[in-house]
Order: structure tokens, then C-alpha cells, then sequence
């Protein structure tokens, strides 16, 4: 009878596993776990019993620090590293790094890797890049917020292709490649926004050092050079140059992402002509007699054997990427955004995203008002433009109306815009109490933009679709 209870319960883990996994490989997926964590950290930094351990946590310092007992020597690594800047200085890195991963794949071999197929998604993520930028700054030029402008530029790819998978065949297909596609072309160029524009001031020597060893790495995939372990250290280098250079860590990331070879160690004829050798060997070890059952002594040693030619018959761009896709998307990101998104309402104002400061300006307003109205608007014109000019072609069964509906989905800033807000208003002519007040209120329009862009998206692709079959 003792056997029962285990017998369920062994039942009940193995179900709850198989519904994990499924649960993880949804496209919608990690976008239900971000909002979650959001929910969460508005609650851990509101609640009067939990916001001073909340922002404890976060300002908890991680720094190492060595002293000597004379006071000779006294060393911090890294100087002033809380909880919060480790997870947007260090954690992040990993992010960029795999975003980066993406870009490349895409570039070399996906829906970017030729010019018919990239020009106008690229085309129309500049549209969707400058049209919000300058929406923003013609709402805070002169003022504090007018750093800012890059906050409306961003598209949130978990979020945006999540809302796209759920509402299933009434987009089509060619509209969902279109929109991933921009959303990648879209994450380079921010990435290249924050390298340019929000870094600190630069320290050239440290630089030229940080080129030095990324030309190092650059000679050693040229090489021929395909172990990830020969990048690990270079990586960790470059990240520590950068964070002392003044160009922000999470650059490093990206850099060493674009170096990591595509092209495995083992082509296709040499894994065909060492796996039947190895499993040549598997099979005769069959007939070796020691009384164990399977796998044997020699069998375990073909079985590593074929275990390692497969590893390195992948290149390691692909294996790092699958490695590293679950932890980014239901740890680094919802970790970040516990940190980042937990904004304490001190003032109502927050939520009045057209509320204008003739000091402070209108931080909230030029953020949703870019979200909502420039990244739809900017990606319809510039593909209009792209497409009138013939230089790109309107995706199969789009249309027009349909091709808007998609582009509201690119306001869905969320990740990559609150992440450039933690950037910005910062400077030596900015109080520290102004700059967490204009932070605060970005991350409010980032939130309130980025949920009215996807529900807004989402009704105009029903309300199309219906439209359309009724044709």
C-alpha cells in the first residue's frame, strides 16, 4: 500500500514537468512570465511592508574588497556594484550577448541574410526608430527629459511576437516573419543608440586596449580557433575595459557575440565518416563479454565518443544560444525586471503620461505618445516609402490596413525601453533626486505606452481580419 502514495506522487512531478516544459516553449510564454515579475515589483516597491527591504536588496553592495592590515593595500572590484547594477552592468551582458547571437543568425542565414529579404524590414525599423525619436523630442527639446529620446525607440520581440502567436492564423504568415525580422533590425539599432549616445565619458587608453584584445579574438576565429572556452576569458576581459572605459558593459556582449564562430569544427563529411567508424565500434563491443548490461565498458566509451562529435558538429554559435535562450528568457529578464520595474508612486502625476513641466518637460508624454503613435506610424511610412519606391515589397497576402495593425505591436517597448531609461537624464547638471524622478516616470510610460500598443494592435488585427473575410 506504501507503494500508492509514491506511485501518485511520482505521477503527479512527471505531469507537472511535461506541463513546464510545454508551458516554457510557448511563444507567449516568456511575455506572461515578464508581466508577471512587473505586477510583482510595482507590489514589492508599494506595499509599506516590503518597498525598504525591496530597495535595500537592490542597493546592497557586491563589490570584493581587499585590505591589508597596515591599510598599504586597499582594493575594491568592481567599485560600487549594488544588486541593481549588477543585474543591468552584468546579468544584462548575457542578454546582449544572446541578442547579439540572434542578429548574427539572422544576418548570416535567416530572415536577414539577404537583401531582398532584409531591406524592408530594416527600412521600416529605421521609420520606426526615428519617427518616436523625434515625436519625443519635439515634446522635451529644451528641457531636462530631452536626453530621453531614445527610450520610445525600442521593440520588445518576447512581447510583440508572443501577441502575434496568440492571435494565430489572423495575421499572416509573412506579416509575423516581417514584424520578427523588424524587431531584430530594431534591437541593432538600439543597441547602437545606447553604444553611441548613452555611455559614459570615454577613457581612450582603456578602449584601444579593449580593440587590442577584441582584434585578438577576431585573428582567433580567423584561425580556425572553435572551442567556446578560448573566448570565455577574452569575454570577461573585454567586459572589464569596457565597464572602466566609459562605453557601457552590456556593449561587450554584443561585440563578442559577432566573433563567436557559425561554422563547427566537424563538417558534414567529417561527422558522417567518424560517426559510422564510432558506431562501427558500437556495435562490435556488443560481443565483447563483461557481464554488464548495456551500456558496457566499451560501449559507454563509443557512446562519449559519438556524444563529443555531435557537440562539435554544431557550430558554437547555436550551441551557445540554445544554451543560454531559457536562462535569458525566464531568468536574466524577469530578473530585470523585478529590478527595474518596481516604481514607488510618490506621485499621481506619474500616471498623467500628457502632464508637461516647463523645467522637467514631458517625459511621459513624449514616451507614449512615441510607442502608441510614432512606432506604428514611422514603420508604415517608411515600408510605404520602400515599397512606392520599389525597393522593397509588400510581404505575401499583406495589405496595408493589416500591415498597421502590426506595426501598433511594434510600440511594445518594455524591455529594451525601460533598459535605455535606466541610462538616461543622467549628467552633472541633473540633481540625482530629478534624475530618479524622470526614470520613474519613463518606466510609467513605457508600461502605460507599451500595454495601450499591444492592445491597440491586437483589436485593429481582429477588427481587420474580420473585415477581410467578410470579403
Amino acid at each position: 500500500m506504501a507503494l500508492i502514495p509514491i506511485y501518485w506522487w511520482n505521477k503527479e512531478v512527471h505531469n507537472f514537468r511535461i506541463s513546464q516544459d510545454k508551458f516554457s516553449k510557448q511563444p507567449w510564454a516568456n511575455g506572461v512570465v515578464l508581466l508577471a515579475c512587473v505586477l510583482v515589483a510595482m507590489l514589492l516597491a508599494n506595499l509599506p511592508f516590503t518597498k525598504q527591504v525591496y530597495h535595500d536588496v537592490l542597493e546592497t553592495q557586491l563589490s570584493m574588497n581587499i585590505k591589508s592590515p597596515d591599510g598599504l593595500i586597499d582594493w575594491m572590484f568592481p567599485r560600487g556594484m549594488t544588486v541593481e547594477k549588477f543585474i543591468n552592468d552584468i546579468l544584462m551582458v548575457i542578454f546582449f550577448f544572446t541578442v547579439g547571437l540572434e542578429i548574427k543568425r539572422e544576418v548570416v542565414c535567416g530572415e536577414l541574410s539577404s537583401f531582398k529579404k532584409a531591406i524592408l524590414p530594416v527600412i521600416a525599423a529605421f521609420g520606426g526608430v526615428v519617427v518616436p525619436a523625434l515625436i519625443y523630442t519635439l515634446v522635451n527639446h529644451g528641457t531636462l527629459a530631452g536626453s530621453g529620446w531614445g527610450i520610445p525607440t525600442a521593440t520588445d520581440i518576447a512581447f510583440a511576437v508572443g501577441i502575434l502567436s496568440i492571435l494565430g492564423d489572423k495575421v499572416p504568415v509573412s506579416l509575423k516573419v516581417f514584424l520578427t525580422a523588424l524587431a531584430i533590425a530594431d534591437d541593432l539599432i538600439a543597441i547602437l543608440v545606447v553604444a553611441l549616445f548613452y555611455g559614459g565619458h570615454v577613457d581612450g587608453v582603456l578602449l584601444l586596449i579593449a580593440l587590442a584584445v577584441i582584434a585578438f579574438v577576431f585573428l582567433m576565429k580567423k584561425l580556425g580557433e572553435k572551442r567556446i572556452a578560448f573566448y570565455a576569458v577574452p569575454a570577461i576581459v573585454v567586459w572589464f575595459l569596457f565597464y572602466y572605459s566609459g562605453i557601457h558593459a552590456t556593449m561587450s556582449g554584443v561585440v563578442i557575440a559577432m566573433l563567436i564562430p557559425m561554422d563547427a569544427r566537424y563538417n558534414k563529411a567529417k561527422f558522417h565518416r567518424r560517426s559510422r567508424i564510432l558506431y562501427t565500434g558500437l556495435v562490435d563491443s556488443e560481443a565483447v563479454s563483461t557481464g554488464e548490461s548495456f551500456p558496457n565498458g566499451p560501449q559507454r566509451y563509443y557512446l562519449r565518443r559519438l556524444a563529443g562529435l555531435t557537440k562539435r558538429s554544431i557550430p558554437p554559435s547555436y550551441r551557445l544560444e540554445h544554451i543560454l535562450n531559457p536562462w535569458v528568457n525566464f531568468f536574466i529578464m524577469p530578473v530585470f525586471a523585478l529590478a527595474n520595474a518596481g516604481v514607488e508612486i510618490t506621485d499621481l502625476s506619474f500616471f498623467n503620461v500628457f502632464h508637461f513641466d516647463a523645467a522637467l518637460g514631458g517625459v511621459g508624454m513624449g514616451i507614449f505618445l512615441g510607442l502608441l503613435l510614432g512606432k506604428p506610424v514611422g514603420i508604415t511610412l517608411a515600408s510605404w516609402i520602400a515599397i512606392k519606391c520599389k525597393v522593397g515589397e509588400m510581404p505575401a497576402k499583406g495589405t496595408w490596413p493589416m500591415l498597421f495593425a502590426v506595426a501598433c505591436l511594434g510600440g511594445i517597448g518594455f524591455t529594451m525601453s525601460i533598459f535605455v531609461d535606466t541610462l538616461s537624464f543622467a549628467g552633472p547638471d541633473i540633481p540625482a533626486e530629478v534624475t530618479a524622478h524622470l526614470r520613474d516616470a519613463g518606466k510609467i510610460a513605457v508600461l502605460m505606452g507599451s500595454l495601450c500598443a499591444g492592445v491597440l494592435g491586437s483589436l485593429l488585427i481582429t477588427l481587420v481580419h474580420k473585415a477581410q473575410r467578410k470579403k
